[in-house]
């Protein structure tokens, strides 16, 4: 298992636009994605640096691991 990357939430939503998910709307600071298939949406904070805990609560509920998500970046 790689070790998390920094990353910041535009870089994030990118990350997860390549894995098929897309942006649906944004409502504030929080830009919701969907993907087809898939019950839950993923709400990514547009911080500078999203918290590690953040980001691998977003990767587990994308259904990915952080080998996947790094490889996205």
């Amino acid at each position: 298992m790689t070790r998390l990357p920094v990353v910041s939430g535009a870089q994030a939503v990118k990350a997860f636009e390549r894995a098929g998910w897309h942006v649906d709307r944004q409502r504030g600071s929080h830009v919701i994605l969907l993907k087809a298939g898939h019950i839950a949406s993923l709400s990514v904070p547009q911080h500078r640096e999203l918290a590690p805990g953040t980001l691998r609560a977003l990767i587990r509920a994308a259904e990915m691991d952080t080998d996947e998500f790094t490889s996205l970046l």
